[in-house]
């Protein structure tokens, strides 16, 4: 019971404190903002393709219209159909940065193609600019599937020839609409492959018709985690003036136990964050599209795990420090270590495999693991087990230091 009327005397001293709503409240909302808005991948507008000129002088040739097909189909380029109007001056478009790269396509090119030959383009393009040599890749992405389609339709127009008794086309014109067919035939299967090879960062499944992660899905979490150090701030300080003033001396005078107050001291910060998660929770859930309550009870268990351990470091900053500047410098010593290296700032799988083994060292790693489980890989209860045991764990370590640093004087 006095515990409590300790813990609950902290709450109102803290509350007292207009500084308590800008470091427990407002501070967290913003920088939530600020990251999610920083993290949120760039919503490209239009088409994002390096422009690629592509001036065509085999008219209406059907054939050569396949290429421009092909270039259109690409994933890296995107043709921009240019008249002899603009041929003069296809170096000056390029140096210029208005287009990546220029193909042209030469007259009587179809033909040459369908008799066998090996295409010849003019290809204008900077190869010392990444831009050209990006260019210059999906161009000859494209051309190399135009001869392979080309090789394809010549292949099976002799395999028809050959089965029609031996006697072949009944003249040139019909094994060129033939070819002509083939080739198209080919080309089709370039639009839509049987086979498709796709590389993605394994980031936990989304579910269908869900949208990928926001940055609010990094910044959320991450500042919960952070603050909940940074808020400990005004807490710690209550400590450390009860002990500089004599208050705690005095304490001891009345039947109330050391236990007692030290128990009533992390009740008050164990609250204070676990309020603070509270509010946190609700903002990412009611206004940045973040979903805590799919999985309500696994929530609850990372804010419990998360305010102990905040409030067992909070008791120790408060048994170290014997000046209110102490509590500000290791308070933000403190946040600002376990933040950069515990993943609050940016996911750790993009700083490479070594640090994040390094940053799993640290408690909220496995805070930002816990709840990124639930908002991001829509997981349930058994996905935090671990990362809230690993910070019972880390609440036992600092909770034993600062019960033994601890000093009433």
């Amino acid at each position: 019971m006095r515990s409590i009327d300790l813990a609950l005397k902290d709450l109102v001293q803290i509350v007292r404190d207009w500084k308590s709503a800008l470091f427990l409240v407002v501070m967290p909302i913003l920088f939530t903002l600020f990251f999610g808005f920083v993290l949120s991948p760039a919503q490209a507008e239009g088409d994002a393709r390096l422009p690629v000129g592509l001036l065509n002088r085999d008219g209406t040739d059907s054939v050569a219209a396949h290429l421009g097909t092909l270039l259109a189909a690409s994933d890296v380029v995107r043709p921009v159909v240019l008249d002899e109007g603009q041929a003069a001056d296809l170096d000056e478009q390029v140096r210029g940065g208005d287009l990546a790269a220029a193909m042209v396509v030469p007259e009587g090119f179809g033909a040459g193609a369908l008799a066998g030959e090996v295409p010849q383009l003019s290809v204008v393009a900077d190869e010392a600019t990444t831009t050209g040599q990006t260019a210059l890749s999906g161009i000859e992405t494209a051309v190399s599937r135009f001869r392979g389609a080309m090789e394809t339709a010549r292949i099976s127009a002799e395999s028809y020839a050959q089965g029609a008794g031996g006697e072949g086309f009944a003249d040139e014109a019909a094994r060129q609409v033939y070819l002509e067919q083939a080739l198209e035939l080919a080309i089709a299967q370039w639009q839509a492959p049987p086979l498709r090879v796709a590389a993605e960062q394994a980031t936990g499944a989304v579910a269908e018709g869900d949208e990928a992660p926001s940055g609010f899905a990094q910044s959320s979490p991450g500042m919960m985690v952070q603050f909940a150090v940074f808020g400990l701030i005004t807490s710690a300080m209550v400590l450390v003036l009860e002990r500089k003033t004599g208050a705690l001396k005095r304490l001891l005078t009345t039947p109330t136990r050391p236990a007692a107050v030290i128990g009533g001291h992390v009740l008050a910060m164990f609250l204070v964050v676990f309020f603070q998660q509270v509010l946190l929770v609700a903002v990412g859930q009611l206004f940045f599209g973040l979903d805590y309550l799919r999985a309500p009870l696994a929530t609850l268990a990372m804010m419990v795990s998360l305010s102990l351990w905040a409030a067992s470091l909070g008791l120790l900053i408060g048994a170290l420090a014997k000046q209110e500047e102490q509590v500000i410098t290791w308070s933000l010593i403190a946040m600002f270590l376990f933040s950069a290296l515990g993943g609050a700032w940016f996911p750790l799988e993009v700083a490479g495999k070594a640090f994040s083994t390094i940053g799993h060292l640290m408690p909220t790693a496995w805070a930002m693991d816990g709840l990124q489980n639930i908002i991001v890989r829509g997981q349930g209860l058994a996905s935090v087990a671990l990362p809230a045991g690993m910070l019972l764990a880390y609440t036992a370590v600092f909770f034993g230091l600062a019960v033994w640093r601890f000093r009433f004087e």
